[in-house]
């Protein structure tokens, strides 16, 4: 019985070591259901080469941290500048002050005879999972904190959770500090084309009176923002991004 995998002609690798999860169907804290691993040493037959398990052995810390490595999850040191909110395996947060970018629309409600013009953008919070984004805006201009309520992003292509819906955004490959001015103009550079949810601002003209408001305005205002009850942390912590 065959029990290793060649891959390509120079590399063969020979099957040694198990992993077995346990799941239970039953929810606990609000976080679906818990989960136990067991490792296992395999030992093959001399008489029929057939695999077994061998006998159970505690997850350590180093094995654990050896596997992430070897399947490309090792986070490389990095300088983490002052913008930086939270720094995770895979999550990568940063937050922005107000400042002036170009915007892109979909030819629909007016909206592109302003196309490519300069708008004052608020205070935003990023947070980059994987090769997925998400988006919230702040009240006030400065570093926010874990129980800062967060706003609603007042753009379009972004769903109720804050994630975004790339379409024609080409995600950075990587989430690490020095593709933060990737994420950003990659944002800003594609098109929005579509709500997601029912409202992104409480500009009286929503989202297309806002935006032909401000174009070649200064100032984004604050009061046009639709606050939530999330908190930074709970933006920061939650499972995934949700849609």
């Amino acid at each position: 019985m065959d029990v290793g995998i060649s891959i390509g002609q120079n590399q063969h690798y020979q099957l040694t070591e198990a992993l077995l999860l346990y799941r239970s169907k039953q929810i606990h804290n609000s976080r679906g259901p818990s989960t136990y691993v067991t490792h296992h040493p395999v030992i093959l037959d001399d008489e029929d080469r057939v695999p077994k398990l061998g006998a159970a052995k505690p997850l350590t810390l180093d094995f654990i941290e050896s596997l992430v490595q070897s399947l490309g999850g090792y986070l490389d040191v990095e300088f983490l500048p002052e913008n930086i909110l939270a720094r995770g395996q895979r999550t990568l947060a940063w937050w922005t002050p107000r400042q002036s970018r170009r915007m892109y629309f979909a030819d629909r409600d007016g909206l592109k005879a302003i196309s490519g013009s300069a708008f004052p953008q608020p205070a935003l919070v990023w947070m980059t999972t994987g090769q997925s984004l998400a988006v919230r805006a702040l009240k006030e201009n400065k570093r926010p904190e874990a129980s800062t309520k967060l706003c609603v992003a007042p753009y379009w292509n972004l769903y109720e959770g804050g994630s975004v819906c790339q379409g024609s955004m080409r995600s950075p490959k990587k989430s690490t500090v020095a593709s933060i001015r990737q994420w950003e103009a990659r944002f800003f550079e594609s098109e929005f084309t579509h709500g997601n949810v029912g409202r992104a601002t409480r500009h009286k003209g929503g989202f297309e009176g806002l935006w032909k408001a401000l174009a070649g305005k200064r100032t984004f205002p604050g009061d046009t923002l639709i606050q939530l009850p999330q908190t930074l942390e709970q933006f920061l912590t939650a499972k995934g991004l949700r849609r």
